[in-house]
């Protein structure tokens, strides 16, 4: 839980200047108002914000319910006020409800298209209010309040926002692009990588959020419209600490001008003598079964594209006409249904996979009535892949930054954290980032780079969801047969995270890296793969046994450190022929540090190594050096016996680097391995230091850290391999 760090810092007087309204909003040209705010000083970001598609406006209108939104923001007329409280100075609702001064959810719990909140505060700087509305993250309005309740997390971005308020330096207007940071919990300074602008540092619009409930978080904030961007977040309005058994509430509208820019740990809730909070909605005149979600990918079909379904019903007979707008760069598309009283209604519209994001815009036309129920947007259909492992499928940070690689057309879903009431929680689709692990969007260094270059490259959006988790034994990723979702297992919150995205059964490819921590136990190991893999195969993919859309990395050494193992690492290239896996080899990066990787020569590379790989075998790409380097035979080579060849499966050449004889040993008998050299067809001959006396197999075991290596064209190197049995005459040239 966070320490209190800083008092209460005063808020500038903010002084009113002529409020003149223009412009109307029309029934189907999506015009906004557009009106003229307080002045703000210069140097803040509002024509940033206007230009990224919000509109600057100023609202009056007589009051409606009371409070001072409702005096200055005629907007509101269509929104009911659900509940308010006036919050106390100190407070722990932990696991127990908000005291609202009333509660009307149950008015609204037929549905609702949007809601809203206003804040009005009353200290230092005089009487403050802001007026926040944005596209319903919940279907449950008993949810719209204060989160008091474990799993009761939202961290979201949210579209359509509006604001309206008399601070100072706040930008207001619609259509603004927002970030909603709701949460009973604990939480720490960091970043998730979804918040361009936000602070590692300092608690802001990203913060990370810890398991345990205490302290507790209900902000709004303010953010840019696309990554990268060096447009920094705004809070809109922040009240912290409800949950919390030591701290007074931290509140405030707009961003903090001291401490942290979200109000958290300010202890200020006292300098105000009034602390209003109410929570409004608009009640929904239809109800939605079926609609695209923000960001959603959907899988792309045999012709290229997705049907993207809107279905519902409408329920307010003042309805004549839905109407579902579709655009997409300068295109756009309308279809318009008429209905009569309460009928069904069903909208479908195909999109193409391609590097182009739809908007999605649900309107009711009627007697009286003209209103958008529904925004969608950065829509796009593409391909799925799921990476599952430990560490190194993890693939964090460790040296070197892949920050550079990240894609608004690379996406994810959920969140990859262990914590089974947060992964339940983050039912959202998000931008990939590659640094930032255990959190909403995570896919690590080498996903973000296959991803990133399959998407250039085949101009088609990528979708990776990765599972994996730190350190953990095959054992770990099992599934429970009897509850395949249990959300207490690590193959059910990623199982859950696939069927809430609407992708499993679709998935094209799952990436395995794990084995260090079995710690050599082949027989362990393969038990547990071969147990994971025929229920991957029933369930994530529509893979069967034989084609090349399972694939597992070799690990380079297990346990982590330790090189002169060979047992597991044999039983993964076995994989290829015992299980119709493709084994992906791990040797030939120098960027090595024992266990992990550094991102160049490492992670990057790795990346690289997979998109060539996804590239031949699933979009029709070059095969030239593709293929790892794999053993198929050893036999001896001349009569004394002084040399060793091993045939490969494949004849690409290879390239042998000086020193790379260290990395074999022969079992059985005293000789030692003191050259190898690539002959055409496949071959690597290797010399022995004397007559093979007594010996019956070789091993290549490769090492950790730095070259040298056997490698392909493409830089792969040679699969370790394991006491491979030496024949007695020369090895069938060829052939795989």
């Amino acid at each position: 839980m966070p320490d209190p760090l800083s008092p209460f810092q005063r808020l500038r007087s903010v002084p009113w200047k002529v409020w003149i309204a223009v412009g109307t909003v029309g029934l189907l040209a999506s015009a906004l108002t557009v009106v003229v705010w307080p002045s703000s000083p210069a140097g803040t970001p509002q024509a940033a914000w206007s230009a990224s598609g919000g509109d600057a406006t100023r609202p009056t209108a007589a009051p409606v319910d009371g409070t001072t939104c409702a005096a200055n923001v005629p907007g509101m007329a269509d929104f009911t006020p659900v509940a308010a409280m006036d919050l106390p100075e100190r407070v722990n609702w932990a696991n127990r409800d908000p005291a609202y001064a009333f509660d009307r959810t149950a008015g609204v719990a037929g549905g609702f298209d949007r809601v809203g909140y206003c804040l009005e505060l009353t200290g230092p700087a005089g009487r403050q209010w802001v007026w926040t509305a944005m596209a319903p993250f919940t279907t449950d309005a008993r949810r719209l309040g204060l989160p008091t309740r474990g799993g009761q997390i939202v961290r979201q971005r949210v579209s359509d926002l509006e604001i309206a308020s008399n601070v100072e330096g706040l930008t207001t207007g619609t259509g603004l692009p927002g970030y909603l940071e709701m949460w009973p919990n604990s939480y720490n300074v960091g970043a998730s990588g979804q918040i361009p602008g936000a602070s590692a540092g300092r608690f802001d619009a990203d913060d990370d959020l810890r398991g345990a409930i205490g302290y507790g978080s209900f902000q709004v904030h303010l953010v840019a419209p696309t990554r990268p961007s060096t447009v920094a977040p705004q809070t809109v309005f922040a009240v912290n600490g409800f949950t919390s058994k030591k701290n007074k509430l931290s509140l405030g509208i707009g961003t903090a001008p001291n401490g942290h820019p979200d109000w958290t740990l300010s202890d200020n809730a006292a300098a105000f003598t009034e602390r209003r909070l109410t929570v409004y909605a608009r009640p929904s005149v239809l109800t939605l079964d079926q609609h695209p979600r923000d960001r959603q990918l959907y899988p792309r079909d045999a012709e290229n594209g997705a049907a993207v379904l809107v279905t519902g019903k409408v329920r307010d007979t003042r309805v004549r006409a839905v109407r579902l707008k579709v655009t997409s760069g300068a295109e756009g598309w309308e279809d318009t249904l008429p209905v009569t009283g309460a009928a069904d209604f069903t909208f479908r519209r195909r999109i193409l996979a391609t590097l182009r994001e739809y908007r999605f815009e649900l309107h009711v036309l009627g007697d009286g009535l003209s209103r958008r129920v529904g925004l969608w947007e950065g829509v796009v259909a593409g391909d799925v892949y799921v990476i599952q492992g430990q560490s190194n499928a993890v693939s964090a940070k460790y040296r070197g930054s892949s920050a550079g690689e990240e894609s608004p057309f690379v996406r994810s879903y959920g969140s990859s954290t262990a914590d089974r009431t947060l992964s339940g929680a983050d039912r959202g689709w998000n931008y990939a980032v590659s640094e930032a692990i255990r959190q909403p969007g995570s896919i690590g260094q080498w996903g973000i780079r296959m991803a990133h270059r399959l998407s250039d490259t085949y101009q088609v959006p990528v979708a990776v969801l990765n599972g994996a988790e730190n350190g953990k034994p095959i054992s770990f990723f099992q599934r429970n047969d009897a509850a395949p979702g249990d959300l207490a297992t690590n193959y059910g919150r990623l199982r859950q995270r696939l069927v809430a995205a609407g992708v499993i059964g679709r998935v094209r490819a799952v990436l395995w890296y794990q084995g260090e921590s079995d710690d050599d136990d082949a027989a362990r190991h393969v038990a547990g793969f071969t147990a994971l893999l025929g229920d991957w195969r029933r369930e994530i993919g529509t893979d069967i046994p034989g084609d090349s859309r399972y694939y597992v990395f070799q690990v380079r050494t297990s346990p982590c450190g330790d090189s002169s193992t060979g047992q597991l690492r044999e039983a993964q290239r076995r994989m290829r022929d015992t299980l119709g896996v493709t084994v992906l080899s791990t040797n030939g990066l120098s960027g090595h540090e024992g266990c992990h990787y550094a991102w160049e020569e490492g992670y990057r590379e790795l990346g690289d190594r997979v998109f060539r790989v996804l590239a031949h075998d699933l979009y029709g790409g070059p095969g030239d050096g593709v293929a790892a380097p794999d053993p198929r035979s050893a036999a001896f080579a001349n009569a004394e016996p002084t040399e060793v060849v091993v045939q490969l499966r494949d004849d690409d050449p290879l390239t042998v680097q000086p020193g790379a004889q260290a990395d074999f040993r022969v079992n059985g008998g005293t000789v030692t391995v003191t050259g190898v050299a690539y002959r055409d067809g496949g071959r690597l001959v290797l010399t022995l230091s004397g007559p093979a006396d007594g010996v019956s197999g070789v091993s290549y075991l490769g090492h950790a850290g730095a070259g040298p290596w056997i490698v392909n064209a493409t830089g792969s190197g040679l699969l370790a391999f394991h006491n491979l049995t030496i024949a007695a005459g020369p090895p069938p040239a060829g052939g795989s």
